[in-house]
This record gives structure tokens, sequence and C-alpha cells, in this order.
């Protein structure tokens, strides 16, 4: 069964679009919304990872409704965006 509801395992995962490019990672998960930075670089990354994530003024807020399934290693968005 696909998962789609966010949790704090997800940070440092990348979100891909439907066709699986990539287009950004989760840096947090804060207040049950994922956040994520379009362009991060390998300090994000490392932090995202170890749980030490922090979203700042160029990450968005990634909409529950546009995840379409979440695995071990990506968050794929649906084809409607």
């Amino acid at each position: 069964m696909a998962r789609t509801n966010v949790t704090e395992d997800d940070e440092g995962k990348r979100v891909v679009n439907a066709d699986g490019d990539e287009i950004g990672m989760v840096t947090e998960l804060k207040a049950g919304k994922a956040y994520v930075d379009p362009d991060p670089g390998i300090a994000d990354k490392i932090r995202s990872k170890l749980g030490w994530g922090d979203a700042d003024e160029d990450d968005y807020v990634l909409e529950r409704g546009r995840i379409d399934t979440i695995t071990d290693d990506e968050v794929r968005l649906g084809a409607d965006l």
C-alpha cells in the first residue's frame, strides 16, 4: 500500500516529479508539513539525513495533496502538477 503522509523519517529524501526528475529534497518536517529545498547543497543533505534540517526562505511547503507516493528513497509527486 502506498504511503502519502510525510513523517520525520522522510527528511533528506529526494522529491521527484511524475516523470522521475528530481526537483528537490525534503529538508524539514514542521507541523505536519514537508519543506522542500529545490537546490540543496551537500551540507543541506547531510543535515537533513541527521535530522538537523532547517527550512529557510528558499524552501517551499509541499502540499500533501501533491504527493502520489512515498518510498524508502523518494517522495514522488502526482502527474497533475
